[in-house]
């Protein structure tokens, strides 16, 4: 149902919607910019290489970010009219990847750990299965906030706005999502680090080429996922506090201000930390091929040296 008025109490609204849609096309220029910023590395690291799982998860999770970007925009831009059925589709187009998207950052991260614990079937088997109850359990809490979910669309002294009408329990569900997101996320990381520090360890034993590649190896799996996992705490902590009644239901600058930098830190979260994980490993094993590479034809050189100085001194 479409509801048009001029009254002036809605100002505040308006202009809370207007100033978050800025946060909004900030969010999806940070997308593009990023994706500009890596395209060259993606050519080379994902584009020319063999197919795998990963690249397909690469590609969806690089990828669906501009559209995800652009149906964000559309639900707090102003000057755009949407019709009751698209402001649903938008709404529900947003939350279902943020579901889909979620489950595959996860199957990154246990392809991630299945490698760290040298193909461990006992790991793969436990983490397969804490995720699955995880990835169910979220998805089922999704679906029963969205069903409680009515859209509107509002027209305010000539602005549009999309209104959305949740049942009396959707903070809880969003709270409980989360939570189980931040029990999978932190298991990752306790895992990880359990798996390198024991690693380091070990490295005395080894011997210093061999102990060098398996160290920076890890350090680059480490580095990358405790920059991922940084993300994701301020995401989770944001989003737990504008789930409070007093932000979520208030229109001050400081709701506003947290509401944006949340929807921020959740795309760079998703689609440029989220690819990077990828995008990292494979860098590092590209430049321990070109330094392999380089290595053997150096030691090519100074053998056909040798040889040649050999051959000479007997003639």
């Amino acid at each position: 149902m479409t509801i048009v008025s001029n009254d002036p109490s809605y100002w505040p609204y308006i202009n809370a919607n207007i100033f978050f849609s800025y946060w909004d096309v900030a969010a999806g220029v940070v997308v593009v910019y990023d994706w500009v910023l890596t395209l060259g590395q993606e050519i080379e690291l994902i584009w020319r290489q063999r197919w795998s799982l990963m690249t397909v998860l690469y590609l969806i999770i690089r990828y669906i970010g501009i559209p995800y970007s652009v149906a964000s925009v559309l639900q707090t831009m102003p000057s755009v009219s949407l019709t009751d059925a698209v402001s649903t589709m938008t709404y529900y187009a947003v939350n279902v990847t943020n579901v889909v998207l979620t489950a595959m950052l996860g199957v990154i991260m246990i392809a991630r750990l299945y490698a760290m614990y040298q193909g461990s079937r006992k790991m793969l088997i436990f983490l397969v299965i804490i995720f699955l109850a995880v990835t169910i359990a979220c998805g089922v809490i999704v679906a029963i906030g969205l069903n409680g979910a009515v859209s509107e669309v509002w027209i305010l002294s000539g602005t549009y706005m999309c209104y959305y009408a949740y049942g009396g329990n959707n903070q809880l569900l969003n709270s409980m999502v989360w939570i189980l997101d931040t029990v999978w996320e932190v298991l990752a990381l306790c895992l990880s680090v359990w798996v390198a520090v024991k690693h380091f360890r070990e490295l005395r034993r080894l011997g210093p080429s061999t102990g060098s590649t398996i160290g920076d190896c890890f350090r680059v799996l480490i580095q990358s996922h405790f920059l991922y996992f940084a993300s994701f705490v301020g995401v989770s902590c944001l989003q737990l506090v504008v789930l409070a009644p007093e932000i979520s239901n208030s229109s001050s600058i400081v709701a506003q201000m947290l509401e944006g930098a949340l929807q921020i830190l959740l795309v760079v979260q998703m689609f440029v930390l989220g690819p990077r994980l990828i995008l990292s490993v494979r860098e590092y094993h590209a430049k321990l091929v070109a330094y392999s590479d380089a290595e053997t034809s150096m030691n090519s050189i100074v053998f056909q040296e040798r040889v040649h100085v050999s051959t000479s001194s007997t003639v």
